[in-house]
């Protein structure tokens, strides 16, 4: 067997030499990887050799020593060691019959055995054993390197192909995410607007706009048949907090015939389903404090909140509410709300971030406010909550005026209420009156909202093809089961709010319609329980 040499121990970065005969394989020579790695395979099969070596021996000690003798008698420079290979093949013949003598000559006269023949021979056998071992292992390890080295090669040629490949998939993901939010954009709420009248679970609608006409031209020549046996509530819309004036004059004008009616101090920037909570509440503070039953008359979001705390507390406000009456009520969602709040459009993230900035930040509301008004989110809420059968209902819808003449005034003069200061006296334009201790005077304001109101109402329509209010497309305003107001007259959304703020009013206001629409309501009430 050959000899290992450890230079300074075996750690890394020291080198390890071994002797086959041959000489030393140094790790510095040419291919000193594969002869380092060679080496400590070596220097591992000399350990575990040394154990089953004898055994080996034992099994093919006579052929080999046959073998010796004939390799020795060939050999042509052999005259000085004849007589040695005589005498050591005699004393060979005669150790080979007992294997325990054998293995003691062999371990305990190693001198006298290292000038015998057969110790050459074994030099020369474990030469060709181990150099074959050696050609083997060397040929595997340059063909496993041959096969990295193309492999490496063949990586980094198609490097770039990769790199463009990957390049070109990221692309065209990017151009479809492109072209589908692009997509989105442009179909918008097409196939949404109208969705409630094209299902065929929901009641149909029955058209009463005859009828209301007839009733507002009584009112407007002085005849009121409102009973005061009922408690009138109503029901603002959305951002309702920061228009003061909002249904105060409707309130003043039913006061003034003796009948009881109350503004719902609800958040209007609120989720529908909490404003019910509250409506429902207050329902029934209402009812048990007057011990008369509720009419309600809900403007925008105000007519969706009511009809969501009908729908979900039924059970608890079926005696005490009389009818319901949705003015302008996005029942089935609106396209604004829904075209503003829609995932996966252009921008969407950027406007969603914009839109919580106002509501949540700056008017201090709930953006799931105007996300209940989207027609992803009526039609999941209704096909929960459904209204009561056999509640008189009515749903109340216009169409805005999108004339030139509307657009091109940009503007609607309209009236705010001040406490009237000692400092302060009337203007020109100014009229003083009384509310209370306090006295008020009005100041004609500047606001752009008919304008905003045609704009939004020509968009729609040339968008889409449907008419609106410019908030509230009509198709979407007329509830299920309900009795339908289409009145000729050309109002917007905020119609109810700016209409009784001028004087010279040519038309309705707001007040007139409010007491049309109630006294219909119970019209309608008295009919369905005459029919029962």
């Amino acid at each position: 067997m050959g000899d290992l040499y450890i230079h300074g121990g075996i750690s890394h970065g020291q080198s390890i030499g071994y002797n086959n005969g041959m000489g030393i394989v140094s790790p510095f020579m040419p291919q000193a990887l594969l002869d380092d790695i060679f080496s400590r395979l070596l220097a591992l099969t000399s350990f575990i050799s040394n154990r089953f070596i004898q055994f080996f021996e034992d099994l093919i000690y006579r052929d080999v020593v046959g073998f010796s003798e004939d390799f020795v008698s060939v050999s042509p420079s052999q005259d000085p060691g004849s007589s040695i290979s005589t005498s050591c093949s005699s004393s060979c013949s005669s150790t080979s019959k007992n294997l325990v003598t054998v293995l003691d000559v062999h371990n305990q006269e190693t001198s006298s055995l290292e000038d015998c023949s057969p110790s050459g021979f074994e030099i020369i056998e474990r030469k060709f054993f181990y150099g074959g071992i050696h050609f083997i292992l060397k040929g595997y390890f340059r063909l496993e390197l041959t096969k990295f080295f193309v492999k490496s090669a063949l990586v980094l040629a198609l490097a770039p192909y990769r790199i463009s490949s990957q390049c070109i998939k990221r692309a065209r993901i990017r151009v479809r995410s492109i072209i589908s939010r692009v997509q989105i954009t442009l179909h918008g709420s097409s196939t949404d607007i109208g969705w409630i009248q094209r299902d065929p679970n929901m009641d149909p609608v029955e058209d009463g706009s005859a009828r209301f006409l007839e009733l507002l031209n009584a009112i407007r020549n002085g005849e009121h048949n409102l009973p005061d046996s009922y408690v009138y509530l109503l029901i603002p819309g959305l951002f309702s907090n920061h228009g003061p004036l909002y249904f105060v004059s409707t309130k003043r004008f039913f006061s003034k015939m003796g009948l009881a009616c109350h503004i719902a101090k609800i958040h209007s920037e609120a989720s529908v389903e909490y404003n019910s909570w509250v409506l429902k509440q207050y329902i029934e503070e209402l009812y048990w404090g007057s011990g008369k039953r509720v009419m309600l008359l809900g403007h925008s979001k105000g007519g969706v909140d009511a009809a969501a705390a009908l729908s979900i507390y039924w059970c608890d406000l079926k005696d005490k509410v009389a009818g319901l009456a949705l003015v302008q009520s996005p029942y089935g969602g609106t396209p604004i709300a829904s075209d503003i709040m829609r995932e996966g459009q252009i921008a969407d993230k950027e406007t969603r971030r914009i839109m919580e900035l106002i509501v949540c930040r700056i008017i201090k509301g709930d953006i799931k406010s105007l996300e209940d008004l989207t027609y992803e989110k009526r039609k999941q809420f209704l096909s929960k909550h459904k209204l009561p059968k056999g509640i008189p209902l009515i749903s109340f819808r216009s169409e805005a005026n999108v004339g030139p003449g509307v657009i091109s005034m940009m503007s609607h003069i309209a009236h705010v209420e001040l406490p009237k200061l000692p400092f302060m006296g009337p203007g020109p334009d100014e009229s003083e009156y009384e509310v209370g201790p306090m006295v008020k005077h009005r100041v004609p304001v500047v606001v752009p909202v008919s304008a905003a109101m045609a704009v939004s109402a020509l968009h729609l329509q040339l968008r889409y093809g449907e008419k609106s209010d410019g908030l509230v497309t009509c198709r979407d305003a007329e509830v299920p089961g309900s009795v339908v107001v289409r009145p000729d007259q050309k109002l917007d959304h905020a119609w109810m709010v700016y209409s009784s703020w001028s004087k010279n009013q040519t038309g309705a206001d707001a007040c007139e319609m409010c007491e049309a629409l109630l006294t219909m309501l119970v019209e309608i009430g008295k009919r369905k329980n005459s029919g029962n």
